[in-house]
């Protein structure tokens, strides 16, 4: 059973909300090692997607560039999401890149959400969001338009 912070309100009938679980559960089925690299992903977690692997070297101006040229590539209202292992606790990586997360978004003008995204749950910087899960499980039975059913 899921867990929301009490900083933010989520519905399992929000497109986002379905978007992120997707994220996390995705993360959880095909990342087996215990300690994973940090990726940036943008798109669709129910489809395509565009992966990076975090460089720490990168200084803000080219993780910006990075990531104004995925959010091109991928169009309208992607979600942009950062897997890495541990807890959900705001670290240093998750700072690098929602700076260039916010300054993409600005030069870009593309309406799109990040999220820390782990094994276990995912948080969002810009509202303060937060949800997780013991263990998360796969509630789509029959795929539908956008790989979900509603309960």
């Amino acid at each position: 059973m899921g867990t929301i912070a009490a900083t933010g309100t989520s519905s399992r009938r929000d497109p986002r909300e379905r978007r992120a679980r997707a994220a996390v559960l995705d993360l959880a089925r095909t990342e087996l090692r215990r300690v994973h690299p940090t990726l940036l992903r943008v798109g669709d977690p129910c489809g395509a997607v565009d992966v990076v692997a975090e460089d720490a070297a990168w200084d803000h101006a080219l993780r910006t560039d990075v990531l104004a040229a995925l959010l091109w590539r991928r169009g309208p209202d992607p979600l942009v999401w950062v897997t890495r292992t541990g807890g959900l606790a705001w670290q240093d990586v998750d700072q690098r890149w929602y700076a260039a997360f916010l300054a993409a978004r600005g030069e870009t003008g593309i309406d799109a959400q990040l999220l820390v995204v782990t094994r276990h749950g995912w948080h969002d910087p810009t509202s303060g969001t937060t949800r997780t899960w013991r263990r998360i499980r796969d509630r789509r039975s029959s795929p539908g338009r956008d790989g979900w059913t509603d309960p």
